[in-house]
């Protein structure tokens, strides 16, 4: 591991499908954190699609959204987190090891029309720059 990875911030966002939040919440850590986060999503059921509607409201803001895949756990390093984040997914969700451990209660947009859904997806935004400030990052303005 380079001393440049060894300083870097590793979370991983872990939601039922992978296909909506926890997408979101993986290039929101990239947007806001940039080379200091190494960020992960994975699901507990895994689509095996990330929603068009979650690359359209990514886009909207000027991040490719088609790059991400929707992945399980198993495609994942299973370690070395700094935080682990689960989007109501309760039980659905396995342990996975990290420092911290967080629930965040935000709903699934997969149904939502664009207005709501753009709502999810800048709530999911605003709680990944408090949990990287809560990890010790900077993240000023990005």
């Amino acid at each position: 591991m380079s001393d440049e990875s060894a300083n870097r911030i590793r979370v991983l966002f872990v939601c039922v499908e992978n296909s909506n939040r926890s997408q979101m919440a993986q290039a929101f850590a990239q947007i806001h954190g940039g080379d200091w986060v190494e960020a992960y999503s994975a699901g507990s059921r895994p689509s095996g699609k990330v929603n068009p509607k979650a690359v359209a409201a990514m886009a909207e803001l000027g991040y490719d959204l088609t790059q991400h895949t929707s992945k399980s756990l198993q495609d994942v390093p299973q370690s070395g987190y700094a935080a682990t984040v689960t989007m109501g997914c309760g039980d659905a969700c396995p342990f996975i090891a990290a420092e911290r451990r967080v629930d965040w209660q935000i709903p699934d947009p997969r149904e939502m029309g664009p207005d709501e859904f753009r709502g999810v997806r800048d709530l999911v935004s605003q709680k990944v720059r408090e949990l990287l400030v809560d990890l010790g990052m900077d993240v000023g303005v990005r």
